[in-house]
């Protein structure tokens, strides 16, 4: 059975606002709080490992638990990258390109095992492992690349927010007007909402002076929580009603 959410606008919404939140939140934790990268990024990836064996072990698809599990890995990415490209001192742009490896080999591997990629036919254990790994990842390489773009390119965050945005739009015009392989168009979409979401989340929460609205990691991430949580109330209630009409479909 297919765990996973169909792929719809509703599904981009909420990816992008969990993302965000996930820049946002990961920041409030390491930085904010002062816990630091190197804890922060185990208590995350302590909450992904939780909460990715609860999601495994489901056998129906359920918005919360999936929703909750994409945040983790959005927090867990953000300390990942910033222990990569600030404690470890390896940079953005290095940051990003082993990132960028790190991903390819994981597809790869994907392939060879011959699980499809299709996040539509994803139903086995092993097929999930490999949708998750590859999500944390593209997590984590989205952080550094949308924090190049916000520092070392010169875009500013509101410039890397733009750009990406603009690529997300020409993937959306790929996926309707070309032939393109569905597959890897989501792939490519969903790696690139992650550094829009990081270079939202940095244009939310710095401060004007660094060309941020000033909302703060703490006000940012409240804000973002509560339109993720209405969203995914609304998400369960058409997964039950879809469930009660199929229910009475078979009755």
């Amino acid at each position: 059975m297919n765990k996973l959410p169909q792929i719809t606008l509703a599904f981009w919404v909420m990816k992008i606002c969990a993302t965000t939140l996930g820049e946002t939140a990961g920041d409030l934790l390491s930085m904010t709080l002062n816990v630091g990268y190197a804890i922060s990024s185990m208590i995350l990836i302590s909450v992904f490992l939780l909460t990715l064996v609860t999601q495994l072990f489901s056998r129906t698809y359920n918005p919360l638990l999936y929703w909750v599990v994409i945040l983790a890995t959005s927090t867990a990415g953000t300390t990942m990258s910033d222990f990569m490209d600030r404690t470890l001192g390896l940079g953005y742009a290095s940051g990003s390109l082993i990132l960028i490896g790190i991903l390819l080999v994981i597809f790869a591997a994907w392939r060879l095992s011959g699980d499809s990629l299709n996040v539509n036919q994803i139903r086995s254990l092993r097929g999930e492992l490999f949708y998750w790994l590859a999500i944390l990842f593209s997590n984590t390489l989205g952080t550094a690349l949308g924090d190049y773009l916000a520092d070392d390119s010169g875009l500013g965050f509101a410039g890397g927010a733009l750009l990406i945005g603009s690529t997300i739009a020409a993937v959306v015009l790929l996926k309707y007007f070309t032939r393109l392989s569905s597959v890897l168009l989501f792939w490519v979409a969903f790696v690139l909402t992650r550094p829009f979401g990081a270079t939202l989340g940095d244009f939310l929460t710095k401060s004007h002076q660094q060309g941020g609205l000033d909302f703060g990691t703490v006000g940012s991430s409240a804000v973002l929580a509560g339109i993720l949580l209405v969203l995914i109330v609304g998400a369960s209630w058409v997964q039950n009603r879809y469930s009660r009409q199929s229910a009475a479909e078979l009755s």
